[in-house]
């Protein structure tokens, strides 16, 4: 059976951009005048403090994406995706109550579809 292989670094520019960050947040607060200001740039295991997203692209055509509108797979019509995948990008909240509201709407759906036979 294959076996996935995963190799993640931060690239030079990912490490400038996040210093960058901690320098910008701590200018910030000192033009608000608050005092004892210290920035950190602690590097962090890839997916520890992220919602990982994207790579499975929610569409209508099977050539441009890999989910329908209810999260299910083009190509494989009983599987359905409904982890952080299917959205493209990351708002700056907590992803987590858009995932469960989709997967009960997936769910709901599937149900259905089972219901009529047609999973």
């Amino acid at each position: 059976m294959p076996k996935q292989n995963i190799s993640m670094t931060y690239p030079d520019n990912e490490r400038a951009m996040a210093q960058q960050m901690a320098d910008d947040a701590a200018e910030m607060l000192e033009a608000a005048k608050l005092e004892n200001v210290k920035s950190f740039n602690h590097p962090v295991v890839p997916g520890s403090v992220i919602h990982e997203m994207g790579t499975a692209r929610m569409g209508r055509d099977p050539k441009t994406s890999v989910l329908n509108g209810n999260n299910q797979v083009h190509a494989v019509p009983n599987l359905f995706v409904t982890d952080g995948s299917f959205m493209v990008s990351s708002p700056t909240q907590n992803p987590s109550l858009t995932y469960m509201a989709l997967t009960a709407r997936a769910a709901d759906f599937a149900v259905e579809k089972l219901k009529r036979g047609e999973l």
